[in-house]
Formats: C-alpha cells, structure tokens, sequence
C-alpha cells in the first residue's frame, strides 16, 4: 500500500510541475538559443568525436607499420642466418686448409712419400671442394690492383714493370664466405 501512495505522491508532484511550466510562456528567441546551444554542444561532440577517431586510426596505421617493419627484419635476419651458418665451422677450418697447403709444397723423393702425398692432395681437393659447396671462395690477390676491404699489406716491393698498388705476392691466402670477408689475403704490394 505504501508503494502505490508513493506513486500517487509522485505523480502528483510531476503534474504540478508540468502545470508550472506549462502556464509559462516561452519566447521564440529563446528557443532559438537553446536549439544553438544543443547544435554547437553537439558540433563540439562531433569534432572531437573526429579528431579521437583520426588519433586512434594514425596510433593504428603506426602499429601496422611497426608489425610490418618487424616482420621484415625478421625475415632478413633469418636469411642472414641461413646465409652464413656455415661461418663459424669454415672461420676454424681455414688453419686446417693452410696446412695442408703448405703440407703440399713439400717435395717428396721416395716413392712411398709421393703415394702418400698424392693421398693428401685427394684429400685436400676434396676438403676444399666441400667449403666451396658451403660458399668459401678464396680472394684473389696476385696480380690485382690491391684492395685494402680484400687484402692486407704487410709489405712493400719494387717491381718496375707493374704499375703501382698492384700485388706482387700473396703471403697467405684470404678467403670470403658468400660475400662476406672472413680472413683478408696478406700481400706485398708494389710501390
């Protein structure tokens, strides 16, 4: 019963007030105004509605741009890694490859010596045929114009024939994997 006498109350104050307003006469002027003010209050909303809208979707193409930079520098760095996972195996054997080398500029007088270097240089040939196929490739220094991203002077000759910068001798072997130095040719380079 008390619910049902609140809402009388209610409703009865509800009455007495829209009774109030309506006796009261409203001018167009101010109708107007208030019409203006509800517009520019919502043009207000809208725009910054708008601008939040333009912030969020820049926030949004940046992340993409950043996803997509990150995807493609992970894939490059894969690559990379594919590229060159032969090179800290091939770094360690090269010393192995120059002693051989140098095992095979021994001359051999007996028979059995000679049998037993033709056995290292089978084994050298297929050694070196082996880093090849994993993209060693030796750095050509004799005769070339010297280079110092390829070959490295430890000495300096006359050699009145060759114009100068040229390598007149190649001390020790260098070597790239892929493009890639991994030891520069040490050479003697003609003044």
């Amino acid at each position: 019963m008390t619910n049902v006498n609140d809402e009388i109350e209610e409703n009865e104050e509800v009455a007495v007030e829209t009774s109030e307003h309506a006796n009261e006469t409203i001018e167009p002027d101010e109708i107007i105004e208030e019409i203006e003010l509800v517009e520019n209050g919502e043009d207000t909303i809208v725009q910054e509605l708008t601008e939040k809208l333009k912030e969020e979707e820049n926030k949004r193409l940046r992340l993409l741009a950043d996803y997509e930079n990150y995807k493609r520098r992970a894939s490059l760095d894969k690559e990379a890694l594919q590229k060159y996972r032969a090179q800290s195996v091939v770094t360690n054997l090269i010393p192995v490859l120059d002693n051989f080398a140098r095992a095979l500029t021994v001359e051999a007088k007996t028979e059995e010596a000679q049998t037993m270097m033709a056995g290292l240089d089978m084994i050298y040939r297929t050694f070196v045929q082996a880093l090849e196929d994993e993209g060693l490739v030796e750095i050509k220094a004799l005769d070339q114009e010297f280079d110092p991203n390829f070959h490295q002077a430890i000495m300096t000759g006359s050699d009145e024939d060759k114009p100068s910068g040229i390598v007149l001798e190649q001390m020790q072997a260098g070597y790239m994997l892929k493009d890639r130095v991994l030891r520069p040719a040490m050479v003697k380079v003609n003044e």
